[in-house]
């Protein structure tokens, strides 16, 4: 009997001995929160009219953000953060207040928050510099005063610094080390101020902190790698210069995680380089603004696990004794949900507003008396008029692209304005999942394709002969004959060719735009850990990169192919 007790009292302390091996392996070496973009802004008494809106949200600014709402939001942030034990520390990649350069009170404010958590949690929060936070040489607030002001969240446990910017470096385990990059233009609101002064330091302390023994992680503001469809054209000044090699050198000295902000949406990309190693650069979206998010990391030799959370409720009676003029409708959407209802709602008001003022022909500082005003003109006025017209019923898109031999979909968007800031939502939020044959994507370029015949169609032979000339002269170039210009008409046609050509090229755009298949999850996935890198492993991955690259250039060719036969049907 003895025997038996010993040897099940073995089994079992031996099966003990097991568990607590495999759990200590399953263990995260660290776990910590990322928010970007808090913009923070000093409380109005009252709220104020900030666009001319009508309904519930005629207090939206076209920056679509939160800002009466912003402090409480960011309390809700930190108090989540100091009651998950998982959450160690907090990285935030730079805008931390809006209006810094100029309103102290913001950082004085902010820099109060993080004393408060970080007392009361003994948590760490580290910060880096964003364009909203300070200036260089110009401004009330410098980037000394910033490094100053936040000297407690990362320079005081700093192991290195960079003497040309407030760059420095700090271990966050025994195993990982940050390295904090000020990516700022030294005057430029927007621009990234990187050189190659920078990117090397930052390759150094890479190499330094392999030296070391450490895993380098990099948070900066600025994008390292694409968020948008051509990114570099559209939206240049939110990701750095030369990003694709500055990609391939950071990943190659070792760094495969990167936090960044400033574009304020929820996405990964990942790049892959030469040798095969893998970079992702995380940009976060702003955290007071729709969809109000921020990520959880979880890190293993073998794993990288991150997962979005939302803020979707603050204390209204705090904001609402602080903040005066809240009605009761804004008051119950906030209860109602105050991320996927009042924020979402915030959000679509500001942006429609924000676009449709860019859609005004005063605001493009466009000279009456050029030839092509008038054309230019009517394709902004019928654009306005078909983001406003309603989308089905009488004298609708609907009815109209029908006119036009296009069907539009059946949906519960009420008009082209409500389909297009929900698009614009969806790629803030991330994980956008409207493919190429969605009802979402079908409306949006047939749209496209009413707009382009809408104005094609009126668009006689001697607008287009006069529009030609004007180019032709101002390039020191005779005028072309008018027998040329209705020779390529009667060729190709007064709507067809140059309509499907059009749809053609930006069809691959919108589609990118609303449909995120890049293989990496913007807001909740498992990559592979820090630990796991191998010849092998970089062969599979230079091979997936290929196969990648391939199957886009491939299903591009096939989509505008597909639409340019419709030129010779």
């Amino acid at each position: 009997m003895k025997k038996i007790l010993s040897v099940v009292l073995t089994v079992a302390i031996l099966f003990g001995i097991v568990a607590v091996g495999v759990s200590a392996q399953e263990a995260p070496d660290l776990g910590f929160a990322v928010a970007s973009d808090l913009h923070y802004v000093c409380p109005e008494e009252e709220l104020e009219e900030n666009i001319t809106y009508e309904e519930v949200f005629w207090h939206a600014n076209r920056r679509a953000e939160l800002q009466n709402e912003a402090g409480f939001i960011i309390d809700e942030f930190l108090r989540q953060c100091a009651e998950d034990d998982s959450c160690e520390f907090v990285l935030i990649p730079g805008d931390i207040v809006n209006d810094g350069r100029v309103i102290v009170q913001q950082h004085l404010d902010m820099a109060e928050k993080f004393e408060k958590f970080e007392k009361e949690t003994g948590k760490q929060i580290y910060v880096i510099n964003g364009n909203h936070d300070s200036a260089y040489n110009e401004g009330d607030f410098t980037q000394l005063d910033f490094k100053q002001t936040y000297y407690n969240f990362g320079w005081d446990e700093a192991i290195a610094t960079d003497d040309d910017s407030i760059s420095y470096v700090v271990d966050l385990s025994d195993k990982y080390r940050l390295i904090a990059l000020d990516s700022c233009h030294e005057t430029a609101s927007t621009e990234d101020g990187m050189d190659t002064d920078r990117v090397m330091w930052v390759c150094d302390q890479a190499e330094k902190a392999k030296e070391d023994g450490k895993y380098p992680i990099l948070m900066m503001h600025h994008n390292l790698l694409d968020h948008l469809p051509i990114q570099r054209l559209i939206s240049r000044n939110f990701i750095i210069k030369w990003h694709y090699s500055t990609a391939e050198l950071f990943a190659d000295s070792g760094i495969k995680l990167v936090f960044s902000g400033h574009e304020h949406c929820s996405d990964a990309a990942t790049y892959t380089s030469l040798l095969g190693n893998k970079i992702y650069d995380f940009a976060n979206t702003s955290l007071i603004m729709y969809p109000l998010e921020y990520r959880m990391f979880s890190l293993t030799e073998d794993e990288i696990k991150y997962e979005s959370r939302s803020i979707d409720s603050i204390d209204i009676d705090a904001l609402t004794s602080t903040v005066k003029g809240y009605t009761p409708e804004q008051i119950a959407l906030m209860e109602e949900g105050m991320n996927d209802v009042y924020a979402h709602e915030f959000f679509k008001a500001g942006i429609q507003y924000r676009l449709g003022r860019d859609l005004k022909l005063e605001g493009m500082g466009l000279d009456e008396d050029a030839v092509y005003y008038d054309l230019v003109a009517s394709v902004v006025n019928e654009l306005n008029g078909t983001l406003e017209m309603p989308l089905y019923g009488e004298g609708s898109v609907q009815e109209r692209a029908a006119e036009f031999g296009l069907e539009i979909p059946d949906s519960d968007y009420e008009n082209l304005w409500d389909l297009v800031t929900e698009l614009v939502g969806f790629h803030y939020s991330g994980s956008e999942y409207y493919d190429l044959y969605s009802t979402e994507v079908t409306i949006l370029l047939r749209s496209v394709a009413l707009l382009l015949r809408t104005e094609f169609s009126i668009l006689g032979d001697k607008t287009l002969f006069l529009i030609a000339e004007s180019f032709l002269e101002d390039l020191g170039i005779e005028s072309a004959s008018e027998e040329i210009m209705k020779l390529a008409i009667s060729v190709f046609g007064e709507v067809s060719a140059v309509e499907y050509a059009l749809v053609a090229i930006a069809s691959p755009i919108l589609y990118s735009f609303a449909y995120d298949d890049d293989g990496v999850d913007d807001n909740n996935g498992t990559l592979e850990g820090y630990g796991t890198s191998s010849f092998a492993g970089n062969v599979q991955n230079l091979s997936d990169k290929f196969s990648r690259i391939l199957e886009r250039t491939i299903f591009y060719v096939m989509q505008m192919v597909e639409i340019l036969l419709k030129i010779i049907a």
